[in-house]
């Protein structure tokens, strides 16, 4: 693919696929982009045919220009790229007078076979509105639209994973800082209706109506979000490659695999208060989730019919504990509002399944916690929040998922009778996410299972080196990433002329976990970078050992290339930064 994306709402990128004359069994995909001008940050879907493939974001550009560059790993797509198919690639865009940058962008894809390679699904479902048909984008609007489809089941399938990709939008992208909805109007008089539901969010699958696993969502932050100055040319953690979540549904192909079709569904969910204190899970939330499935099937030979006990469903509701308490100052107008929101939940699934193997108890479990605090001051204009979710999620096929996401966010907003807007910003968030045993998504080891030498390109460089890595690498069962990001920022839209700056820094560490110790880590690669000014200061990398210097130092930003921010009437600082009821990014259509 070589698209400009422009004026490109309801009109993504539409192509033919082929496969290669070639054997292969790896795939890698490199999507690089540059823009330059004036422009939001954007969010875009790929879909081989209905299913989708990859979801990314793109970088605010700059008057001079931008470029970056992301390679992501395919092969858990591999039954879709041995077939002809069609490619849609929605990267939604607006262009005017005053947002000016289109986006160029470059997709390939290279085929390669190398050994050892885990086995990939044999089919692939989409849970998705399928419109590809239509030449369009097949992602659900949730809560307007009912994200279910219905299946028959190959019968011969002994393992099924669904993975569930979903993000909020508009009055949802920013679902952490969201009030009770009891508490929505507290300042209506200053800083505008709050969005609510309160700040806990839930991504559910469900089959044939009964809950099959959950997906507590990490709270993305794109080059727009709270601080434009915060991500220049650092970008928020996982902002160029959003995670999908897998559950293990093996446990349901006792019933799946009996010839009859069965409902798949998608569902957000939020919080439910009486005003009160007492909280329960909602059935809807506010607008919008970007939401798609896949059904990963791996199958048995063609003559074999798995069969299976119903599965045993422990999945009760979640405790939940919550808080909330205004002050009011010597006006009698709301000053204040605090509010804590608590939430677990264990969720257990098993049965017996016969395959052509025989037969064998399959389970799927998970643990989840999940802790958040919400300050709103000065009558609504400063807001601090303080957020953890943690969980295990483990299979009976070894497959074992850790993960926890802290988030801590301090920001003030400030504006004046000629509509100028000032926010000042902290910010202090991380991502564990480790991997053991089976997963269906590329663990990230892949690379460092080549021994020849081979070239390797140094993040923040455009030019390959040479490398070795160690020939007595330990044998890697399953893989650990963790990373942080720290920085301050503040932004100024005026009349004539908006700025944003900060500094930013970022520590990324990837370890293998070897084999039969999977609390043993060997550290494949590490990298510290710090961003001052949209300046790279500091750029310290190793791979596998090895020191990779990359030169630091970049131009400055011009005061007007960051979005403007102007305030609509009647005014809602919330609704304007993206927190609350409002009119959404131009171009945007939730219908």
């Amino acid at each position: 693919m070589e698209h400009e994306f422009g004026n490109s709402y309801g009109m993504p990128f539409v192509g033919d696929y082929t496969p290669p004359p070639c054997s292969f069994n790896r795939v890698t995909m490199n999507f690089t982009v540059t823009s330059k001008g004036r422009q939001f940050d954007r969010l875009g879907l790929m879909y081989l045919g209905d299913v989708e493939v990859f979801r990314t974001s793109t970088a605010e550009p700059t008057t001079n220009g931008i470029f970056w560059s992301y390679t992501k790993e395919m092969d858990q797509y591999n039954a879709l790229w041995s077939q002809d198919q069609k490619i849609i690639f929605d990267l939604g865009n607006v262009i005017d007078d005053t947002y000016t940058g289109p986006y160029f962008t470059t997709l390939t894809a290279t085929f390669f076979t190398v050994p050892d390679t885990p086995s990939a699904a044999n089919t692939i479902l989409p849970i998705s509105a399928k419109q590809s048909a239509a030449n369009t984008g097949s992602a659900f609007i949730v809560p307007d639209q009912n994200a279910t489809v219905s299946y028959t089941f190959p019968q011969n399938a002994e393992k099924a994973v669904i993975s569930l990709s979903a993000c909020g939008q508009i009055a949802e992208e920013f679902w952490y800082t969201n009030v009770f909805s009891s508490d929505t109007d507290t300042f209506d008089a200053t800083a505008g209706t709050l969005g609510g539901y309160g700040p806990f969010r839930e991504v559910q699958l469900l089959i044939d109506g009964q809950l099959a696993g959950v997906s507590w969502p990490f709270p993305i932050i794109f080059t727009g979000g709270i601080v434009p100055g915060f991500w220049r040319p650092i970008v928020g953690i996982d902002a160029f490659d959003l995670r999908q979540q897998e559950i293990d549904v093996t446990p349901w192909l006792g019933v799946l695999c009996d010839g009859a079709a069965h409902s798949f569904e998608i569902r957000v969910a939020g919080l439910n208060d009486d005003g009160n204190d007492h909280a329960s899970i909602s059935e809807t939330v506010g607008s919008y989730w970007v939401v798609t499935g896949t059904i990963f099937l791996f199958l048995g030979n063609n003559t074999s019919v798995t069969t299976g006990t119903n599965p045993s469903v422990d999945a009760a509701a979640p405790d939940i504990t919550i808080s909330s308490a205004i002050t009011t100052n010597s006006t009698g107008a709301n000053e204040t509002l605090t509010y804590n929101t608590e939430v677990t939940r264990n969720l257990a699934i098993s049965s017996t399944i016969k395959t052509s193997t025989g037969s064998r108890q399959a389970t799927w479990t998970q643990t989840l916690s999940y802790k958040n605090f919400n300050a709103l001051t000065s009558q609504g204009f400063v807001q601090y929040t303080q957020q953890n979710t943690s969980g295990t999620d483990s299979s009976s096929s070894g497959y074992i998922h850790n993960y926890n996401y802290p988030l801590t966010v301090n920001s003030s907003f400030s504006t004046d009778a000629s509509g100028s807007v000032g926010i000042n910003a902290t910010i202090d968030r991380g991502l564990d996410y480790n991997i053991y045993g089976p997963s269906v998504f590329p663990s990230g080891l892949q690379t460092f299972n080549v021994t020849s030498p081979s070239t390797f390109i140094p993040g923040g460089s455009t030019t390959p080196v040479s490398f070795q890595l160690p020939f007595n690498l330990p044998v890697f069962g399953g893989s650990l990433l963790s990373t942080t990001q720290t920085g301050s920022a503040k932004y100024f839209s005026g009349t004539n002329s908006s700025y944003s700056f900060g500094t930013t820094e970022q520590d990324f560490d990837f370890q293998g976990m070897v084999v039969d110790d999977p609390t043993s880590g060997y550290e494949l690669y590490h990298r510290h970078v710090l961003a001052v000014n949209s300046s790279i200061v500091e750029d310290e990398q190793t791979f596998a050992g090895q020191n990779v210097g990359v030169r630091a130092g970049s131009a400055a930003l011009a005061a007007d290339e960051f979005p403007v921010l102007e305030a609509a009437t009647p005014f809602s600082v919330r609704a304007l930064l993206g927190r609350g009821p409002g009119q959404p990014k131009p171009g945007i259509s939730v219908t």
